[in-house]
């Protein structure tokens, strides 16, 4: 490739990411209070003492660990940073344990994800073929490979280690096929551990049934609303489990049609729950 064309490439990665970064500001903004909105715009800090959900979170954690146990991730199972991504990209509506098999049988098949990305769509969805959506996962995962070797020289995101956590988040989410959620995987359960909640259709639900989050938040903005009042305390491993343990309550008690708010070990904090009987 030309020095000029990987010149204006890298040019207009950096102005998506400045892009991407202002956009953040600007919806963290909006996810304030009216009054905490004009003191961050005037650059005053008030005393406006600490936030209830942090309370909520921390009571939260407490209550689905007694329920249902300590969901740690052991160090050996933290995937290589761009492992975690392809798992990601190919991983749409689709159970772990199966992208967790498309993934390990693609770098076996092929030995590096630059060989990957060399392979037709048509052989990728043949091999995603464990997937929900193959042809989709085939095509985003292969412009996904491509944009960061044309940038990168390979497909390689160690430059991401010496970035602040949200820069790197913008700057993945400038990849094709990766929002929020896949930003916030590679950075929290990769090898990378940062302090980045992972927000899945299970943990929003959650969250926004239990009035933490505004109803119609999307991924985004519920973790802009939600990073800012995690428990200062809270590793990224204490994150990791915050992220599993919602998403064994999705899956038993809370559920997208059918809740089952009696029993649930968060009742008393959410605030759907509560106004129901029994």
């Amino acid at each position: 490739m030309a020095i000029g064309t990987k010149q204006r490439i890298a040019s207009t990665r950096v102005r998506n990411v400045i892009i991407a970064l202002v956009a953040r500001l600007v919806t963290r903004i909006k996810c304030l209070p009216t009054k905490d909105r004009l003191a961050t715009i005037g650059g005053m800090q008030l005393p406006l003492g600490p936030d209830p959900r942090t309370e909520k979170l921390r009571q939260t954690q407490a209550a689905l660990i007694d329920r249902f146990g300590r969901i740690v991730r052991p160090p050996d199972k933290r995937r290589d940073p761009v492992w975690v991504l392809v798992h990601g990209v190919i991983g749409a509506q689709t159970k772990t344990a199966a992208s967790n098999a498309s993934t390990d049988a693609l770098i076996d098949e092929f030995g590096s994800w630059e060989e990957v990305a060399t392979v037709p769509v048509e052989g990728l969805e043949a091999r995603l073929r464990r997937q929900t959506f193959p042809s989709v996962a085939a095509e985003r995962l292969k412009a996904c490979l491509n944009a960061i070797i044309a940038e990168r020289g390979s497909v390689d995101l160690r430059h991401l280690s010496n970035c602040d956590t949200a820069v790197a988040m913008a700057w993945l989410e400038t990849l094709p096929g990766v929002a929020r959620k896949i930003s916030a995987g590679v950075m929290n359960a990769s090898t990378f551990e940062r302090k980045a909640m992972v927000i899945d259709g299970h943990h929003r639900r959650i969250m926004q049934r239990m009035g933490m989050v505004a109803s119609k938040a999307d991924t985004a903005r519920a973790y802009d609303a939600l990073m800012p009042v995690v428990p200062q305390e809270w590793s990224a491993a204490d994150i990791d489990e915050h992220h599993l343990l919602l998403k064994k309550l999705g899956q038993t008690f809370c559920r997208p049609r059918k809740t089952q708010c009696d029993g649930c070990p968060v009742k008393a904090d959410c605030e759907t729950g509560s106004t129901r009987a029994g």
